[in-house]
């Protein structure tokens, strides 16, 4: 973003498709959460016009949302672009009520409604309530745990001991 802050969000959410000769440039215009102002974040540059899927650029042209929303959560994007998403409060565990003790061990799945980026220890620990220490030794999972991902995975919670 132009102050630096490398916050952003998409604003407007808009495309801007620029034709120089046979070659396109594609940008998205997003809005600095930091400074308010708009920049625009590359998306294609100096790519010639035939290596875009016909409707692919249709969609940049007419700002198709469900677009503008995967384009600001490509990582490559953003790394290109020197910016970074705040995923402060984009996810959260849903869970049912507690179950009597002798219904252990239980098994969760979680699904991503959006790739959000998220660490599993972290995304257990605050849905149940434990500690991270507390879902190393009960937690069981498909995936490890202090590693983000971005998709979905399951994990049985052992009893306590």
């Amino acid at each position: 973003m132009d102050c630096g802050s490398g916050s952003a969000t998409t604003g407007e959410g808009r495309f801007r498709v620029n034709a120089n000769g046979k070659l396109l440039d594609v940008w998205l215009l997003a809005r600095c959460v930091s400074c308010d102002r708009t920049s625009k974040l590359t998306v294609h540059e100096r790519v010639p016009v035939t290596s875009l899927d016909p409707a692919g650029l249709h969609r940049y042209r007419v700002n198709d949302p469900d677009l503008v929303a995967s384009t600001l959560l490509d990582q490559r994007i953003a790394r290109r672009n020197r910016f970074t998403l705040d995923w402060e409060g984009a996810w959260r565990l849903d869970t049912a009520p507690a179950e009597p003790d002798d219904a252990w061990p239980v098994r969760v799945e979680v699904l991503f409604e959006d790739p959000v980026p998220v660490r599993p220890d972290r995304l257990v620990a605050h849905g149940l309530g434990l500690s991270r220490n507390e879902v190393r030794r009960r937690v069981k999972s498909d995936v490890p745990l202090r590693r983000p991902t971005r998709a979905g995975f399951a994990f049985t919670v052992m009893a306590k001991a």
